[in-house]
């Protein structure tokens, strides 16, 4: 059993990265998308005395978010915004602010800057912002202040997780951060653009042919790893 269990390990952690790629090929479109990767550890156990062999198993220890600038797409909008740097816009979660990089919003019937599924969008203080009634168009500056009328009204929340590898995915295109979020330093914010997922089709169908391939090896050596144990214990008891 030496030869199947480590085996079998690395098969459940190459299921669990096709589950990724795949992930991110039907987010290859998605606005404000960010990939992901599996990140795989390496477990080294001696044997029980020096001259026993030790056993080395592969494991899918973690998932890896690739936060790298994803392109620019002009769309005219005006509640469009794309963040051009680094930085994340803040939405109203139910355990607190989620950070998300897809900046298409809208406006509610009140006046409410919200996602497309009704999240409020959050200001630089953390509430939502109201979007005032009268003429005039909705502008924003590069610092995300928000005006109509040349009037200043609000700011984007533009903010960054002090660990940037604290983030937890809650969806497609949303971020958990349980740490502190500090404010930017290196980002502005572009209106009528939004950032287009950072996912590399062509890339991440070629990771998927290798998984494939790696996961068959590892399906031949279990099936000739099983014959051998059923060939051995015939062996022993040949009735």
């Amino acid at each position: 059993m030496d030869g199947i269990l480590p085996v079998l390990s690395r098969q459940s952690g190459l299921m669990r990265e096709m589950d990724i790629i795949a992930q991110n090929i039907a987010n290859a479109s998605t606005t404000g998308y960010r990939a992901e990767a599996t990140i795989f550890a390496e477990h080294i156990r001696s044997g029980d005395d020096l001259d026993a062999p030790s056993m080395s198993m592969g494991h899918a220890h973690a998932r890896f978010t690739d936060l790298s600038q994803g392109a620019l797409q002009q769309t005219g909008g005006a509640y469009d915004f794309a963040i051009e740097g680094e930085g994340f816009f803040q939405v109203a979660g139910e355990d607190g602010p989620l950070l998300t990089r897809a900046g298409a919003f809208v406006s509610d019937p009140v006046g409410t800057l919200v996602t497309p599924d009704g999240q409020p969008v959050l200001d630089i203080g953390g509430a939502p912002i109201q979007v005032p009634p009268g003429a005039g168009e909705v502008s924003a500056a590069p610092d995300g202040t928000l005006s109509r009328g040349g009037e200043p009204f609000a700011q984007l929340g533009l903010v960054v997780p002090d660990d940037p590898n604290g983030l937890t995915r809650t969806s497609a295109t949303r971020f958990r951060h349980d740490g502190a979020l500090l404010p930017v330093d290196d980002g502005r914010v572009l209106q009528g653009f939004l950032e287009q997922s950072n996912t590399a089709p062509v890339a991440e169908i070629a990771r998927m042919i290798e998984v494939q391939n790696a996961y068959g090896l590892g399906q031949s050596l279990l099936d000739r790893e099983d014959e051998r144990l059923r060939s051995m214990l015939r062996l022993m008891d040949p009735k």
